[in-house]
């Protein structure tokens, strides 16, 4: 079985906390553009709007609510304002809409922050890397209270070798429901050798569908570490994290489902989850898949495995690549060549 899955070292730590919306500023503290001259900035009073709207010059019979639109927020966000009224009353749901919007609105700088955060830590969106500013950004955003800045800022001093303030800010993304820093906070406790404390963070994550925390409580669960004993729920959390595209994971399912532990014995899923994870990456995986291609008499097919295995650093593969080279004609080496130079890992989605 493989070990344990620790924090990523590239952006999948804070992979939650993908963006939805363009932003085409500069970063937060840049100034604003100029303005195109000849072209008014001042919002439509109420009374223009109208008269486009109606084709004449006569206002309204009843006076418009408060200019606090709240069609750009998103559906959930609504739904949660709307279950606070026992009346629908549009009004009211306009200044509730507001208070939202203030209330919101350091989330929405963080965002942002975030965002800037990112593309200077891996020099994306035009900019050179510089991980001083990534984590300058990262800090702001995490004190304007984003659990995805606090992992960024956690995964960047973890990196640093400051794993005391990694572990600060993976616990104050941890206590706000953040599975990616729940997972980390529980790699934290394991390797300071309180496993029991890891475990609960590990199945908090897990439960939320983490495919890494999964992995990690399965493993937890296999070794009785923290936890007892239990090759059933092992082989579940494998199960989960497999699905979820965790590449140890599904090596790990492979084998519960071929040697019947945790899983009833079923050599058909056992093939599926092994080709599975060979195709995501995994060399170890590679290697046995080739050895099952070789013993069908799939010799092209085997020497693609084996040298992507053997190319990945899987010593034991590098043997059977010989042997079946020799076996080969020119023309059939070759094409299994170019096929590995062309392979890529396989992107896993359930």
């Amino acid at each position: 079985m493989d070990s344990i899955d620790t924090p990523p070292s590239s952006s999948s730590a804070g992979g939650l906390c993908t963006l939805r919306f363009r932003d085409r500023r500069g970063p937060p503290h840049s100034p604003n553009k100029k303005k195109k001259p000849g072209i008014s900035s001042a919002p439509i009073s109420t009374h223009d709007r109208h008269r486009r709207d109606r084709g004449g010059d006569a206002p309204p019979s009843t006076p418009p609510p408060p200019l606090a639109s709240f069609s750009d927020l998103p559906f959930d966000v609504l739904a949660r304002v709307a279950a606070t009224f026992d009346v629908p009353n549009l009004w009211a749901a306009s200044m509730a809409c507001r208070a939202w919007r203030e209330a919101l609105r350091p989330l929405r700088e963080a965002m942002v922050l975030l965002r800037w955060g990112k593309r200077f830590r891996h020099g994306h969106g035009g900019v050179r890397p510089n991980p001083q500013r990534a984590l300058e950004y990262f800090l702001k955003g995490a004190a304007l209270g984003s659990a995805p800045a606090m992992v960024d800022a956690g995964v960047m001093y973890w990196e640093m070798g400051e794993k005391e303030k990694a572990m600060a800010f993976y616990e104050k993304a941890a206590e706000l429901g953040h599975p990616v820093g729940q997972s980390n906070l529980g790699t934290c406790y394991l390797e300071a050798n309180w496993p029991e404390k890891a475990v609960q963070w590990f199945r908090q994550a897990a439960e939320s569908g983490y495919a890494r925390a999964q992995y990690n409580l399965a493993l937890c669960l296999h070794r009785g570490r923290g936890v007892d004993y239990n090759l059933q729920d092992a082989a579940k959390w494998y199960l989960k994290a497999a699905e979820g595209g965790n590449v140890r994971a599904m090596y790990n399912t492979s084998l519960c489902y071929s040697l019947g532990e945790g899983k009833p014995r079923n050599i058909q899923r056992a093939r599926m989850w092994l080709k599975c994870a060979a195709d995501c990456g995994h060399k170890k995986a590679q290697f046995e898949h080739g050895l099952e291609l070789f013993n069908s008499g799939n010799m092209i097919k085997a020497l693609v495995y084996f040298e992507l295995a053997t190319r990945a650093g899987e010593t034991a593969a590098s043997n059977m690549r010989d042997l079946v080279l020799q076996s080969l004609s020119q023309t059939s080496r070759d094409r299994a060549m170019l096929s590995v130079d062309k392979w890529r890992p396989l992107q896993f989605h359930h």
